[in-house]
């Protein structure tokens, strides 16, 4: 890490939680409330050791094979780890074994997988369900469950033994007009949800791009990248 990166480091982080607190208050909101997630991805182990001297105690990993090296790495700390990326069906064990949440949870199968992966010896795996809120009606890829088909994973993630459903993640196309009706429907499905589900009180939502919307709209936890770390490293041929 570059003396300059670490400079900006030390500016941003500050700068994001005064924000946040602005933000907050304009709301009505605790900023105590809201957790920031660094998103972390091609980020090197002594960035995020910087960001965490710093006051960030949550990181979030889109590539699981980046992240354990990471995690393992970083073992000394008290570090809250959060997989933000797609789940795919032969990395849940990864998952299961080092991650304490995961925010993209989009398929009955990778419930049961994760539950059947997480280790007895550690706490039920904080889970969030990603969801889908435009692509019926776009062109845009599918990027989470449908609504339609969310009371069904809800269902199936709440009986699993050793996960922990929390709430609900959404992540808008980069391209969306509104991110800010995204996020307000997010936050009224949970609010549905609710009746059945009292324990739910995580909405995952809003990146630096976009935060300040969704904590406008509820949102309980942020993902942000560039906000601290600044813009990704390139990507060299050796990885």
């Amino acid at each position: 890490m570059s003396v300059a990166a670490s400079s900006d480091i030390h500016q941003r982080i500050p700068l994001l939680h005064k924000r946040l607190a602005t933000v907050a208050h304009k709301s009505g909101r605790d900023p105590a409330a809201i957790t920031v997630i660094a998103a972390s991805k091609m980020q090197p182990v002594l960035m995020l050791r910087t960001a965490y001297a710093l006051g960030i105690r949550s990181f979030g990993e889109n590539y699981v094979s980046e992240a354990v090296p990471k995690i393992v790495a970083l073992g000394d700390l008290a570090i809250s780890w959060h997989c933000i990326g797609a789940v795919q069906s032969n990395k849940t064990h990864l998952v299961a074994t080092h991650f304490d949440w995961v925010h993209s949870i989009d398929r009955q199968k990778i419930a049961v997988r994760l539950n059947n992966a997480r280790p007895a010896h550690l706490p039920p795996l904080n889970c969030c369900l990603q969801v889908d809120l435009w692509s019926a009606s776009s062109l845009t890829k599918r990027c989470g469950v449908s609504s339609n088909e969310l009371a069904d994973l809800v269902a199936v993630t709440d009986a699993q033994p050793h996960l922990r459903l929390r709430g609900l993640m959404v992540l808008p196309p980069v391209d969306h007009l509104s991110p800010r009706t995204i996020f307000a429907q997010l936050a009224d499905l949970m609010n549905d949800l609710r009746s059945s589900y009292p324990q739910l009180d995580t909405l995952s939502m809003g990146m630096s791009a976009d935060w300040e919307l969704a904590v406008a709209e509820g949102a309980t936890a942020i993902r942000v990248g560039s906000a601290i770390f600044g813009a990704r490293p390139p990507i060299t041929d050796d990885g």
